[in-house]
C-alpha cells in the first residue's frame, strides 16, 4: 500500500461570505471544523476567508492546494446568485458541473418535509462537480460534495453553522477515516485539545497566573482568547496518546488550581447550562426581572433543554414606570438613587422573586449605550441584584466597556455568575 505524506495531513479552511469581510457576521464555522479535524489528527495550519466573488474563490483555492492536502470549505452553496461556490470548485478543477440524482433527491426530500417544492435558484444546489461524491445534508436543503484535485482533497459544505456542523460529524469526519485506512496511513495521533472557559479576570491576569504553566521543551501550546464571554483557555497537544494523556491531565489540575472559582466551565459547556444544572441539583426555580439586557438572561437560560423545570418567568422592566408597575420599585427609592444603582437592582431582584413566588430573582439594571450616561454613571454601569428570600437581598456592581452588544452579552454572563457563585456557596454551607 501506498505511503501517505506528512502534506495530506494538513489542512486549511476557506470561509466564503461577502458577510465575513464586512462586519456583518463573525466566521465560526472555521473553528469548529478545526476541532473536529484536529480530533482525527488532522492540524488546521491555514485559514482563508473569501467574499462571494468567484474569481477569489478560485485563487483561494489554488493558494489552499499548494500547501494543504485537505481543504474544507464552507459556504456558498445556497440558491441564490451570489452562492458561486460550486461554479468556482468547477471551474479551478476543470470538472463540469451535473445534476446529481442523489444530491437532488435529498434536496428534494427535505423541502418536501418543511412543505415545499424545489424552485428554480434550488435546483441549482442539485450541480455537483463530476467525479465528485455527494455528501449529504440530513438537516438542510443544499449537498456537499468531496473530490480529489492534484494532490488535495477538495471539500464543499454549507455555510449555515448547523448543517455543517451535522456534516462535518456524519459525513466529513466518517469519508476522511475511511479514506486515510484505505492508504496506509502515517501513525499520527489525535490532536488533543483541552478547554476551559474563564470569567470575571481579565486576559491579562489569566496569563500572569498561567506564567511558566507549561515548561520549556514541553510539546503543549497554551492559548488565550478573550470575547464578551469570558476568557477560553486551551491546552493543545500532539504528543502519543498515553504520554500526551499524562502530560495534558496534569497541566489540566495545575490550570485548576491557579485560576479556581474563576473557571466556570470546561469543553464545550456553557455557563447557562451550569447554572441550569445547579438548579436543578438543588430543585431551585428562578425568574428574572431584565432592564438594560433586554431578555437576554432568559433567553439564555431557555435555550438549555429541560430549562422549564427552573425557569419560572421573566420580565423586561425597561422603563422607570415598568419597575414600578411590575416589581413595585418605590418610585422615591429610583428618584433618590437613579434607575442604574445597587438599590433598585436589589429591589428589582426582591420584586420578581416576591411577585412570582420562586425560590430566586435576579435582576440587572445598567447603561448599555452609547447615550444615557452621566458625569457619576458612565456607560457600561451594570448592577446584578439577587434575591434568595429570608430577607436575603444582593447587589454587585460592574463596569464594561465595548459597544451596546457587548455590553449587554456582558452583563448577561455577569448576571449568570453570580447566581452561579450564590449557588455554589449555597451547596457548601
Amino acid at each position: 500500500m501506498p505511503r501517505v505524506s506528512e502534506r495530506a495531513f494538513i489542512a486549511e479552511t476557506i470561509a466564503i461570505g461577502s458577510e465575513l469581510l464586512v462586519g456583518g457576521r463573525s466566521d465560526s464555522n472555521s473553528l469548529f471544523i478545526a476541532d473536529q479535524l484536529g480530533e482525527s489528527g488532522i492540524e488546521v495550519r491555514f485559514k482563508s476567508i473569501v467574499g462571494d466573488y468567484r474569481p477569489d474563490i478560485v485563487t483561494a483555492i489554488q493558494t489552499a492546494a499548494r500547501r494543504a492536502g485537505i481543504i474544507v470549505m464552507t459556504g456558498g452553496l445556497g440558491p441564490t446568485i451570489d452562492d458561486c461556490t460550486r461554479e468556482a470548485v468547477a471551474e479551478i478543477t476543470g470538472r463540469r458541473l451535473n445534476r446529481r440524482k442523489t444530491a437532488f433527491e435529498g434536496m428534494a426530500a427535505r423541502l418536501a418535509q418543511w412543505g415545499r417544492t424545489p424552485n428554480k435558484g434550488q435546483l441549482r444546489q442539485a450541480l455537483i462537480p463530476s467525479g465528485a461524491v455527494v455528501l449529504p445534508n440530513s438537516v438542510g436543503s443544499a449537498p456537499g460534495f468531496a473530490l480529489s484535485w492534484k494532490q488535495a482533497l477538495v471539500m464543499a459544505l454549507p455555510g449555515v453553522p448547523r448543517e455543517m456542523e451535522v456534516m462535518m460529524v456524519q459525513e466529513v469526519i466518517p469519508f476522511l477515516t475511511k479514506r486515510f485506512r484505505g492508504l496506509a496511513t502515517l501513525p499520527r495521533q489525535p490532536i488533543r485539545r483541552s478547554v476551559f472557559h474563564a470569567w470575571g479576570l481579565s486576559e491579562a491576569d489569566i496569563d500572569t497566573k498561567l506564567h511558566g504553566l507549561i515548561a520549556r521543551g514541553t510539546p503543549v501550546d497554551l492559548g488565550l482568547l478573550a470575547s464578551p464571554m469570558g476568557v477560553l483557555v486551551s491546552l493543545t497537544t500532539k504528543l502519543h496518546h498515553s504520554v500526551g494523556r499524562t502530560v495534558i491531565e496534569s497541566l489540566e489540575q495545575e490550570v485548576r488550581s491557579r485560576l479556581g472559582e474563576w473557571i466556570f466551565a470546561e469543553g464545550q459547556d456553557t455557563m447557562e447550562a451550569v447554572v441550569g444544572r445547579l438548579l436543578s441539583k438543588q430543585a431551585l426555580t428562578v425568574a428574572l426581572a431584565e432592564s438594560c439586557t433586554g431578555g437576554l438572561i432568559g433567553h439564555r437560560l431557555t435555550q438549555v433543554p429541560g430549562s422549564s423545570a427552573y425557569v419560572d418567568r421573566g420580565a423586561i422592566c425597561y422603563s422607570n414606570r415598568a419597575k414600578t408597575d411590575m416589581l413595585g420599585v418605590p418610585a422615591e427609592l429610583i428618584a433618590r438613587h437613579g434607575a442604574v444603582s445597587r438599590e433598585v437592582a436589589a429591589a428589582m431582584a426582591r420584586g420578581i422573586r416576591e411577585r412570582s413566588g420562586v425560590s430566586i430573582g435576579l435582576s440587572v439594571t445598567g447603561i448599555a449605550g452609547p447615550g444615557g450616561a452621566t458625569e457619576t454613571k458612565p456607560v457600561g454601569l451594570i448592577y446584578v441584584g439577587l434575591n434568595g428570600g429570608v430577607g436575603e437581598s444582593l447587589s454587585k456592581e460592574f463596569r464594561f466597556h465595548g459597544d451596546r452588544s457587548m455590553i449587554k452579552q456582558r452583563s448577561s454572563q455577569a448576571a449568570l455568575d453570580f447566581l452561579r457563585r450564590w449557588l455554589i456557596d449555597r451547596e457548601i454551607e
